[in-house]
This record gives C-alpha cells, structure tokens and sequence, in this order.
C-alpha cells in the first residue's frame, strides 16, 4: 500500500521555523519526483518546492525562495521542506505529493500520489 504521511506542522509565530516531513512507503522512492504543495481556505492548492529523484535539483515557488528549502532523503524514503522566515501568509495545509517522472512540475494535478497534509499557523 503507497503511502505518503506528513508531519511537521504547528503553530508559530512570524518569524519562526518549521521542518516538515513526508515518509513515504510502498513505492520505489528514489524513482519518484517529491513536491511541497500548500492549500489556504478558500484558495486553490499551490506550488511551493519540488525536487528531483536524486535530490540535486529543486525548485522552489517565487513566494518562498529564499525561506524555505525542499531536500530529500533516499535511504529513509523522505522529503522535507525546511521554513525559515515564516509569515502569516504561509498559514495553510502542507501537502507532499509524489510523481514517476524527471520533470520538476509546478501543477498539482500532474501529481498521482498525496499525503493528508499537515497544517501550518503563523501567527503575527
């Protein structure tokens, strides 16, 4: 059974940091493309980082480059989004989303895999 499970979330104020996680299991892991996508009430599920099966390229969302970073972790079949500079707009529901490919999409629905999400409050 392919599973990807996040973690990670909380509340914290401006300013602050999150590490999220995202185990995966049942796939072959280092053959997948891993994303970072996030979902606010009433808005559509967006972009945020994507990486590729080795871990030497990511991409990240213009709203996030510089704060946050997408790094992998093959041997232990997980990804993760390390955020810095947290800002009340990244107050969302985090999700890992997992893809068979080489190409870094940004479109959530070129994405076949999905956690449940974590949630994340930043506070002003």
């Amino acid at each position: 059974q392919v599973q990807l499970v996040e973690s990670g979330g909380g509340l914290v104020q401006a300013g602050g940091s999150l590490r999220l996680s995202c185990a995966a299991s049942g796939l072959p892991f280092s053959s997948y493309v891993m994303g970072w996508f996030r979902q606010a009430p009433g808005k559509e599920r967006e972009f945020v980082a994507a990486i590729n099966r080795s871990g030497g390229i990511a991409l990240h969302a213009d709203s996030v480059k510089g704060r946050f970073t997408i790094s992998r972790d093959n041997a232990k079949n997980t990804v993760y989004l390390q955020m810095n500079g947290l800002k009340p707009e990244d107050t969302a529901v985090y999700y890992c989303a997992a893809e068979r490919t080489v190409v870094l999409y940004r479109k959530p629905d070129t994405y076949d895999l999905w956690g449940q999400g974590t949630q994340v409050t930043v506070s002003s």
